[in-house]
């Protein structure tokens, strides 16, 4: 690595970037705190995770390959591990909150699979 200063169409771009992805998860953070349910306030958090990251991601990409001797993609695989796992995860919590709030009888919308096997029954 070099210990030369950045340009200053460089030093703005990443400024911005990471900033973004800041105020993003700032964003996530807000909406985790005002939403009611646990069904409304896990939609924030997950799809501002995978933003806030991906800006960040960008500016990294942008400092290391300026700083380094070519394109620095090793921010990209974290990044991906994020917009990989962080859907995944959402889905599993999800269902695991839908079948506790069932069992437990809540207002909770009907399992797609009782209401096909229900339809195929009644024919």
């Amino acid at each position: 690595m070099t210990d030369a200063a950045l340009p200053l169409w460089a030093e703005i771009t990443i400024a911005v970037l990471v900033l973004a992805g800041a105020a993003i998860a700032l964003l996530g953070s807000w909406g985790l705190l005002r939403l009611k349910t646990y069904f409304e306030r896990v939609h924030a958090p997950s799809i501002i995770a995978t933003m806030g990251c991906w800006c960040i991601m960008h500016g990294t990409i942008v400092y290391f390959s300026l700083q380094g001797e070519g394109l620095a993609l090793h921010s990209l695989l974290i990044a991906l591990f994020v917009a990989i796992t962080v859907p995944v995860t959402n889905i599993f919590l999800m269902r695991a909150a839908l079948f506790r709030a069932r069992r437990a009888g809540s207002d909770v919308p009907q399992s797609l699979s009782r209401s096909t096997a229900s339809v195929e029954r009644d024919s």
